[in-house]
């Protein structure tokens, strides 16, 4: 069924300003134009809505009763192009995106704030899964794109760089190593750590990194997640290697950081997203910051 928008336009101006005169000027059109408007949408609808004498106009019964109809049709009908609108213009619209947890405990919270003070209306999901559950929810479609750690990706993946991690020891404050600045990684070997678990995907990178450096570092407790090695730590379990990242500014004021050298270590972190997608541009204007932000560490980041 054809709705007549600009008919039931012109009926809901006559009825607003109580005459075609007024009503046409204030359409900017002509009192004919406006009548053949009026005439075509009675003639769709079957029924008279304006009865029109030499001296005056005046809405019949139907008329009468299909006015608050009108009116909401119309409003309704601004508001959904409104917010259409708006969501091309990224003023209005959800936002799905997955990472891996660190990022979205440390790198994230400053962009989202930042987006959602540029974007107040608009809505972010934050999927936080391990490496492979991030190029899965993308691929699934289940996010726009993702932040993972660099590696080999499915064809149908782009990725981009955008930011590097170190990992580092961590020890609470009254523990022997906590004056340290730095230590090597043979130097750990006299201590039990805290340590990424095979199912982890900082393993791997660790792995690779030490291979050739013939190290026998003492695995003591192995976690998947950092954020339960920062939690052990805090609690004077031991010692940990977790990325930098995993530290979260205030949450643990009694942990120290060390720098590991010989080798230093790193994580690189990617933007994924499908080669074929096209993002909503309230995802976009998301996925342009994070671009402008990429490299970018915070101060109370960087090693001293």
């Amino acid at each position: 069924m054809k709705i007549d928008m600009l008919g039931v336009q012109a009926f809901i101006a006559i009825a607003d300003h109580g005459g075609f005169h007024r009503a046409a000027a204030a359409l900017h059109i002509t009192q004919t134009a406006l009548s053949r408007r009026l005439q075509n949408l009675e003639s769709f609808l079957g029924v008279k809505l304006v009865e029109r004498t030499t001296r005056s106009v005046a809405l019949t019964r139907i008329g009468d009763n299909f006015l608050p109809q009108a009116r909401r049709l119309m409003t309704d009908l601004s508001t959904a192009l409104v917010e259409i609108r708006e969501t091309g213009k990224a003023l209005r619209g959800d936002v799905t995106l997955a990472c891996v947890p660190t990022v979205g405990v440390q790198y994230l919270p400053r962009i989202i704030q930042d987006y959602c003070a540029r974007y107040p209306n608009n809505r972010i999901k934050i999927l936080d899964h391990a490496s492979s559950g991030v190029e899965q929810a993308v691929l699934r479609r289940e996010a726009e794109f993702g932040i993972n750690i660099a590696g080999n990706y499915h064809s149908e993946l782009n990725s981009m760089p955008m930011l590097q991690d170190r990992f580092v020891l961590i020890c609470r404050d009254d523990h022997p190593l906590a004056k340290r600045k730095s230590l090597s990684w043979k130097q750990l070997e006299a201590y039990p750590l805290i340590f990424p678990g095979t199912g982890s995907s900082n393993r791997p990178l660790l792995d690779m990194a030490l291979g050739e450096f013939n190290l026998a570092l003492q695995s003591f407790y192995e976690v998947q997640r950092s954020s339960t090695a920062v939690g052990l730590t805090a609690e004077g379990v031991g010692v940990a290697v977790v990325p930098r990242l995993a530290l979260q500014t205030g949450a643990y004021p009694r942990l120290r950081v060390i720098a590991l050298t010989h080798p230093g270590v790193t994580r690189s972190f990617v933007l994924l997203s499908r080669k074929s997608a096209h993002l909503s541009p309230a995802a976009q204007a998301l996925y342009d910051m994070i671009i402008r932000h990429a490299g970018e560490v915070p101060k109370d980041r960087k090693l001293q």
